[in-house]
């Protein structure tokens, strides 16, 4: 299998879940090796459902949280050209019930666990003169829409891909940092078993007028992977349908033009 990737390992993490999926799909079939992490067993089913399609996967089972699990998983994988830090987790939705172990728990899940991968790669990369890395953050890292703990990691996301665009850009490794908006996972499943509206009522917040799809939150990483984006580095990007763009809901209410 040949493609712009060919010949690279890509790790993802986060892999088995809406998003990792279609980057897993995605990056296979354009030739990359596909280094799998994910806390759950089904990350070991990509296996068998993308090598029908060619595409070679080297799954790992872990937490991403604990960096002797991730050191130990890297080691294994060889060279990584490509990280995609996808995994992410909101357990702890209103600050008032978050407990201290809870609020923990999120920010190592989610910046801990993005600066744990990050640190098993740099060194490769930087032998290489050579690298790239995407986060995955979110728009709670730029405005409060609740979830404190994991909004607070996110938003360190965006300040520790900074850091290394900086600092690692003299060894030609990038690193960006995608911001999607309200994604269509399986995870707002639950969401719409309590409220069948749920995402109907949360659609009128986006100047679009819809929330986001997994491959187009996936095309932008993809995009920023590339060889395409080779001058862009440090960015921290919305894939958002527009939602930080403004409050249109309140623009609607404060114009008199009905649009």
């Amino acid at each position: 299998m040949t493609g712009q990737f060919s010949g690279k390992t890509i790790a993802i993490t986060g892999a088995a879940g809406g998003i990792g999926q279609w980057l897993c799909r995605f990056f296979g079939n354009e030739g990359a090796t596909i280094a799998a992490l994910d806390m759950s067993e089904k990350v070991n089913g990509l296996v068998d459902t993308l090598g029908k399609d060619g595409i070679k996967v080297l799954p790992a089972v872990l937490d991403i949280g604990d960096p002797e699990a991730v050191k130990a998983a890297f080691a294994g994988f060889g060279d990584v050209h490509i990280l995609i830090n996808n995994a992410g987790i909101s357990h702890n939705p209103v600050m008032a019930r978050t407990t201290p172990q809870g609020w923990a728990d999120d920010v190592n899940a989610n910046l801990n666990g993005a600066y744990n991968c990050a640190h098993a790669v740099l060194p490769g990369m930087v032998e290489r003169r050579a690298g790239n890395i995407v986060m995955v953050g979110s728009v709670n890292g730029l405005h409060s829409l609740g979830d404190a703990a994991y909004s607070a990691g996110k938003a360190a996301m965006i300040s520790l891909t900074k850091a290394i665009a900086m600092e690692y850009g003299r060894y030609n490794i990038r690193c960006n940092i995608v911001l999607p908006g309200t994604v269509r996972t399986p995870i707002w499943d639950e969401r719409k078993a309590k409220d069948p509206n749920v995402l109907k009522t949360l659609e009128r917040w986006y100047p679009l007028g819809r929330i986001v799809e997994p491959d187009e939150v996936a095309r932008v990483i993809s995009f920023l992977a590339s060889d395409l984006a080779s001058a862009v580095t440090g960015a921290a990007i919305p894939v958002d349908c527009g939602l930080m763009a403004g409050n249109i809901v309140m623009t609607r209410e404060l114009t008199v033009e009905d649009f």
